[in-house]
């Protein structure tokens, strides 16, 4: 696209300069209006400097995403009163050989959870039950809370539901579910194990720790000689000789607290509520919610539209739920859907001015995917747009460029060149913690925790995030695609 006139250039890079700053540094003293405000007043900026015209503005925004984005909400919603992360927190906790095997256990369960239940859901319900197990331990909570936030980002990568910008770089570019997934499962298994080990080798010394048991039978005997009698309200058994003790485990206790949620939220007016038992029904809920969010996979996988496939499995939920769904639409992030509105108007103004299309004119003879010196100029620019402007918009910004250079090239090289993209727009995210929304969720649930909060700083992220993405990025690059291609 060529360069528009001079006064839209401007006023378009003034307005999207507007929509960075907010994006980047939601509470700036001069304007403290957040990341969603920002992202409205970009978009309102843009049509007001005549930059977009308002049907434009309508028609730039993406409503297939942000019909899947709010399905997956729902769904993850019912998921998680269903108990499923209370299952994965005890998959956790089960029979656990120290804090080398637990945090080895944080990487692959968050990042296999995180490609089917989004990065961020899981770091919203996995940071209070990491920091409990860190604690009962003896264990340093920050080697655990980057594991977590890492494998998460890295673990999305495998799909197209896994974050925000998969979605975009799915539907743009007409990619399958099973495509996407095959041709990422690679690099994805790989960097987790990458990163697993480069977390080992970081935090070897400080991963010592203790058992539970032991530290439970500490706290005991301290009691003891205190002369304070120990809780009744347990659900670990000690044995030592002589005595029987036992010690309550938290971070179980908040697993089986989800199982609860199902069962007390569901209208029990209906007669076949009446009629069936407590148990019946909560059986009855789980399974429905595990059956119909498997249903919604092989969905995808069978190639059906993603967006009304998650919209119909939310429904479901919603109406096998038989009550009121304003409590349950209520518990969903309106606010990321209003950035997301807010944001593809910025986006879509600020290319019409023709920079993006200009300034990727110059890099494009050196970004080319066809050779190694051309990856590696790609990936650099994808990494630090990702953190400068975020994932999002920089796979809005840059994604049918590149695709338009791959073309040029082969069919293949188009496909894959949008896997690039997503893979190391993923991957960036672990650089720092403002590269991506998962580890602010992480920082910020650690911080607020009841109990064993943490304190995640900027620069105790970048200490492993910066040669953790360096390297995960090169290591996953060579395996994208590798499966189609072959």
């Amino acid at each position: 696209m060529a360069l528009a006139s001079l006064s839209k250039v401007v006023l378009g890079s003034a307005a999207f300069g507007v929509f960075w700053v907010l994006a980047v540094f939601p509470s700036v003293p001069f304007l403290p209006i957040g990341r969603t405000a920002g992202a409205l007043l970009g978009a309102a900026l843009m049509v007001v400097f005549h930059v977009i015209s308002p049907d434009d503005a309508y028609a730039s925004v993406d409503l297939p995403i942000l019909g899947l984005l709010f399905a997956t909400m729902v769904v993850g919603g019912y998921l998680k009163s269903a108990g499923m992360f209370g299952h994965l927190g005890r998959l956790l906790a089960w029979r656990s050989q120290g804090g080398r095997d637990l945090l080895c256990r944080v990487c692959v369960v968050t990042a296999l959870a995180s490609a089917l239940f989004t990065n961020d859901t899981c770091c919203v319900v996995l940071t209070e039950f990491v920091l409990e197990l860190a604690a009962e331990r003896n264990l340093p909570a920050k080697p655990f809370l980057l594991a977590l936030a890492t494998s998460a980002n890295i673990g999305s990568s495998a799909t197209p539901i896994g974050n925000p910008q998969n979605l975009v770089i799915a539907f743009n570019s007409k990619i399958s579910f099973v495509g996407f997934f095959l041709g990422i499962l690679p690099a994805m298994l790989a960097g987790m194990a990458v990163n697993m080990v480069m977390l080992l080798c970081m935090y070897w010394k400080d991963l010592e720790g203790s058992s539970p048991d032991a530290v439970a039978a500490e706290k005991e005997m301290a009691a003891v000689e205190e002369g304070r009698r120990p809780s009744p309200a347990t659900s670990t058994t000690l044995k030592s000789p002589g005595q029987t003790m036992l010690v309550q485990s938290p971070s179980l206790v908040a697993a089986a607290d989800h199982d609860s949620v199902m069962v007390e939220s569901i209208s029990t007016k209906h007669r076949w509520f009446i009629q069936c038992s407590a148990p019946q029904r909560r059986l009855f809920l789980k399974s429905f919610a595990y059956i119909v969010t498997a249903g919604m996979l092989v969905a995808y996988m069978l190639g059906l539209n993603m967006s009304w496939t998650a919209i119909t499995t939310a429904v479901a939920l919603i109406v096998v739920d038989f009550r009121d769904a304003e409590l349950c639409l209520g518990k969903v992030s309106y606010s990321l859907l209003v950035f997301f509105t807010g944001m593809f108007v910025t986006v879509s103004g600020f290319n019409k001015t023709g920079l993006p299309g200009a300034i990727w004119k110059v890099m494009e003879p050196y970004s080319k995917i066809n050779h190694v010196r051309g990856i590696t100029v790609l990936s650099l620019i994808v990494i630090i747009l990702s953190n400068l402007a975020s994932n999002v918009p920089t796979v809005l910004l840059m994604g049918d460029e590149v695709a338009a250079s791959a073309a040029t090239i082969s069919a293949a090289a188009v496909t894959r060149s949008w896997l690039l993209l997503a893979w190391v727009s993923t991957v960036a995210g672990n650089l720092s913690l403002l590269g991506s929304a998962a580890n602010l969720i992480v920082c910020e649930q650690a911080r607020r925790a009841p109990r064993n909060a943490h304190d995640l700083t900027f620069w105790s992220h970048v200490v492993f995030g910066a040669p953790s993405t360096l390297v995960v990025t090169a290591v996953g690059i060579p395996l994208i695609g590798i499966i189609n291609a072959a």
